[in-house]
């Protein structure tokens, strides 16, 4: 979706696609399951590069931008079933085939293999889709230069056509938060034609951007990670208010009250706040150089400051161990403090956890585990040492505290919104709040998930927020359209990915293959019999194949992986 998946320029990667009605004589496989269909070049990925070729018929605008490729022989594709458009921008061979639909095998994103578009996140934008034609039992695609270069397409989007005559303190659709979920929200409504005021605010300073990013390449300023550029803003009537926190909603009279008094009318509300991270709790913690990671300047604030000198991580989650590892190149000492005795125990289990902890040991990252910090201490103001409950002291010129988060949803206390004890929204499959008209999405809502039997739980991730957005917009439009999404994740270190499918949630074991010394691995995680999550390094493309057989509504048992 962004720019992971495909090959360089003019090198086109094939996926020829069989039309439905011959497909479906193909889709058996022996024991009568849905079998997934890859079709491969005499069973090997062959790829080629583009010859220029003019071309007489024309039905592209520019004739100068348009080249044609033979590509293979008819022979070459096992099935020998061509269809004439419906050929993908390079979908990498790579990438997991399953009915009408292609999965990139890195971070999880689905493709349709007839339209190009985008059916599963993370990503904004499709795939351009090109011609395909046989002459003389050779099999020829025909592509413009521009999308070729690309290798994406925006969506048809509609604009506002009552922005001339709006009341100001008025909007039709208001999104609280401008994450991804806000973001695809909007531009979802968008690409389905609504042409009314859709007004986004934001606590923060940016236009939307990739938080994740942050703790991955904490060099990045905001115009490297901005999801979409500020003219698409413009271009789409997709207003941005940043800065701007809203205090209270009134839901009786469909107003949003902001922290500085200003009131906004909507008709319709998503809710998609998000996290606010927890603060250490312990003496000293109101010296100066102690960071969340919550901004593009956080973040590189952090970098400066541990730039050859001494950081102290405390919490070994996605967010600390990202640091860690970014940092352990730069910094003269890496120490991180966790209470659990291993990294992720709780989400990867103890074997994998372990075996990610020698990686990092392997790079100078020193651990000090089962215990917390008891005080945070300070020379002229400034953080100069960190002391441990175990009676370890740090040597600490910077600290970074990534010990979890909790909803921000605050503001919502006395609207009526149904929350949890925890804080969290609760919502339907449409992601629908309990009153009518109000949505949420996102990290922070609890939404029934089908993998686990419609069980509400809350995934506070990337991909998941983007699929949270998409539902609220359909369903803002009356869609009906309920999330059977299987959540996909992945984690970079020390340029190794970790990626997890499922929602391992209780896991009562776990089975791996492969080597884990070697980081070469993949763990199915089950319970009572049954996979419910995956994970794996240095072993693609398995967690996008499970993943699309549990999209499917097909069960993994236990035995099937041992």
């Amino acid at each position: 979706g962004q720019g992971c998946f495909y090959s360089q320029m003019f090198e086109v990667k094939i996926e020829v696609v069989i039309p439905e009605k011959e497909r479906s004589k193909e889709e058996m496989s022996p024991n009568g399951k849905a079998s997934p269909l890859i079709y491969k070049v005499n069973g090997t990925a062959r790829h080629y590069h583009l010859e220029e070729h003019p071309i007489a018929s024309n039905p592209y605008h520019n004739p100068k931008d348009v080249v044609e490729a033979s590509v293979c022989h008819v022979k070459d594709l096992e099935n020998g079933q061509v269809s004439s458009h419906a050929v993908l921008a390079p979908v990498a061979v790579l990438g997991v085939l399953s009915k009408g639909r292609v999965r990139c095998p890195w971070h999880g994103a689905c493709f349709n293999i007839s339209t190009g578009d985008i059916e599963d996140f993370p990503g904004l934008d499709s795939l351009p889709r090109f011609q395909v034609k046989i002459e003389k039992e050779k099999v020829y695609i025909r592509a413009s230069k521009q999308a070729l270069q690309t290798q994406r397409r925006t969506k048809m989007m509609a604009k506002c056509i009552s922005l001339s005559n709006y009341n100001l303190s008025s909007t039709n659709v208001l999104i609280i938060g401008a994450g991804a979920a806000g973001l695809v929200c909007a531009e979802t409504l968008r690409q389905e034609g609504f042409s009314d005021r859709i007004v986004m605010c934001t606590m923060d300073r940016h236009l939307p951007y990739d938080r994740p990013k942050l703790s991955k390449s904490m060099d990045s300023h905001p115009e490297q990670i901005a999801l979409r550029p500020k003219e698409f803003f413009r271009t789409y009537d997709i207003e941005v208010l940043t800065e701007m926190q809203v205090a209270a909603v009134d839901i009786k009279n469909k107003i949003a009250v902001f922290k500085d008094g200003f009131k906004m009318e909507y008709n319709k509300l998503l809710i998609a706040t998000g996290n606010t991270p927890k603060a250490l709790s312990c003496k000293g913690k109101e010296v100066e150089n102690v960071f969340n990671i919550r901004t593009p300047e956080d973040a590189n604030r952090v970098v400066k400051l541990a730039t050859s000198k001494n950081v102290v991580i405390v919490g070994a989650s996605f967010l600390g161990m990202e640091v860690a590892a970014y940092l352990a190149e730069r910094a003269h000492s890496v120490s991180l403090v966790e209470l659990e005795e291993v990294p992720f125990k709780k989400f990867f289990g103890e074997r994998v956890g372990r075996a990610v902890m020698k990686m990092f040991e392997n790079h100078r990252v020193k651990f000090y585990m089962q215990t917390e910090v008891s005080e945070l201490r300070e020379q002229e103001n400034k953080l100069k040492e960190v002391v441990l409950k175990s009676g370890k002291v740090l040597r600490a010129d910077v600290c970074v505290v990534g010990i979890g988060a909790v909803p921000a949803t605050g503001f919502l206390k006395q609207s009526g919104i149904n929350i949890d004890s925890k804080g969290f929204i609760v919502v339907n499959k449409m992601m629908q709040t309990n009153i009518p008209g109000v949505f949420a999405a996102g990290d922070t809502v609890m939404f029934p998930l089908a993998l686990r039997n419609n069980k509400k739980v809350n995934v506070p991730h990337w991909q998941m927020a983007h699929m949270h957005g998409r539902i609220a917009a359909l369903n803002m439009l009356a869609h009906g359209t309920e999330i059977s999404t299987i959540p996909y994740l992945w984690t970079a270190m020390f340029g190794k990915s970790i990626r997890y499918a499922g929602h391992g949630e209780g896991f009562d074991d776990v089975v791996i293959q492969g080597d884990l010394d070697e980081l070469k691995f993949v763990a199915f995680y089950t319970k009572s019999d049954e996979v419910v999550a995956v994970a794996s390094m240095n072993y693609d493309p398995i967690v996008s194949k499970v993943a699309e057989v549990l999209a499917a509504g097909r069960t993994i048992r236990k035995r099937d992986v041992e």
